[in-house]
């Protein structure tokens, strides 16, 4: 089933404000919440699917893209998308959980502390940052990338506890376990509690007492790792795309961070991108252009002949059709637009020389401005056809 728009859902215009969005995305998260929806599996998925939209249009970066490129900006590379696919509710408390504090004090956890006891943080490694270069017959066609990445993974020695065996550590006497510590307090309204990470554990609810030799109680170690990345045809310089799950692994166990995948394209000898259109400048001959010919041009699929009819004039543009790049949503592909430039030699032999000032005597060789005038609003016509 396809995606709803983002803006659709939260209920904003496009050109919405940084405060409209928050204000928009409360009113939705608030309404959904699991705890005013207890066991509404629909409700539910409105709630993921609003702090889905959030996440996107409250940073400016990813809201560009969407902009831009609609959902097809948000992903593309394989291991899903970004980090709104599969949030459970438990992410979004933990992601977005100042959010849902802003409105009377219900704190992050759901209403009235329902959610407390499934409420330990969940550590996140970093995200991590490259750059793919692409050149413009990979873009055309889509490309699987293997790159190589230095990055922190789950220490192997501890399985990424931290700890020396399987008793290496003890629950933090501070939050007993939870990873976070609450507060009630005495309000006009009654009692509202709040909640915030745990000073003794960071979060954890357990601290290590006898740490791993080889991650020195972090869990985790500094390595390397060969991903493959499968990139969309379509994709435009500056697009990022998001490989969820293969960045820097989290301290201590939790959910590993994000692999953005910046895209470059590398600068093609012949062709020059324009949107999904690619330009190529054909250079004729004089007696080439005049009598007529066949050429080959360069496209991204390779080489192809077309056929130039007798008397082409410098500055016809030749389109082919569907021999540009494809959209990145994989609807529709643009067109190969070639310029005729008619080449004149700097030198002649006296026999040229002789043969062109015999054909200059022609009634053929006199310039018509009329016909000249009609050829270049032709020529700019079909550019835009």
């Amino acid at each position: 089933m396809a995606k709803r728009d983002y803006y659709e859902i939260l209920g904003v215009q496009k050109g919405a404000t940084e405060a409209e969005i928050k204000k928009a995305y409360r009113q939705q998260a608030l309404k959904y919440h699991p705890d005013k929806n207890p066991d509404n599996k629909e409700a539910e998925e409105k709630f993921k699917e609003a702090a889905e939209a959030y996440e996107v249009l409250s940073d400016s970066q990813k809201r560009a893209r969407y902009d831009r490129y609609g959902h097809a900006g948000m992903g593309g590379a394989s291991g899903g998308g970004y980090s709104g696919h599969g949030m459970t509710v438990e992410d979004i408390f933990n992601q977005f959980g100042d959010i849902f504090g802003d409105f009377g004090g219900f704190g992050g956890f759901g209403f009235g502390g329902s959610r407390s006891r499934s409420s330990r943080r969940v550590n996140k490694g970093s995200n991590l940052r490259v750059k793919v270069s692409l050149t413009l017959e990979e873009i055309a066609n889509g490309v699987e990338k293997k790159i190589k990445v230095s990055k922190y993974v789950a220490c192997k020695t501890c399985n990424g506890s931290g700890a020396r065996g399987s008793d290496g550590y003890v629950t933090c006497s501070t939050c007993g376990g939870a990873g976070q510590v609450t507060r009630v307090t005495n309000t006009l309204l009654g009692q509202m509690q709040t909640a915030s990470v745990c000073p003794q554990c960071n979060g954890d609810g357990k601290i290590v007492k006898d740490r791993c030799v080889d991650c020195h109680g972090e869990g985790i170690v500094k390595d390397e790792e060969v991903i493959s990345i499968n990139i969309p045809a379509g994709v435009g310089e500056g697009m990022q795309l998001s490989v969820t799950g293969k960045g820097n692994a989290a301290r201590r166990g939790g959910v590993n961070g994000d692999l953005l995948v910046l895209i470059e394209e590398k600068k093609h000898p012949e062709l020059v991108r324009d949107g999904n259109d690619l330009l190529y400048y054909l250079n004729l001959s004089f007696p080439k252009a005049a009598l007529g010919t066949t050429v080959e041009i360069p496209t991204v699929d390779g080489k192809v002949k077309i056929r130039i009819e007798p008397g082409t004039q410098p500055g016809k543009i030749l389109r082919l059709r569907g021999k540009g790049l494809p959209e990145v949503n994989g609807y529709g592909r643009g067109d190969l637009l070639a310029t005729v430039n008619v080449w004149i030699p700097k030198k002649l032999t006296k026999e040229e020389q002789k043969q062109l000032e015999k054909m200059d005597e022609s009634e053929n060789f006199v310039p018509d401005p009329d016909s000249m005038e009609r050829g270049f609003f032709e020529r700019i016509r079909s550019y835009f056809e």
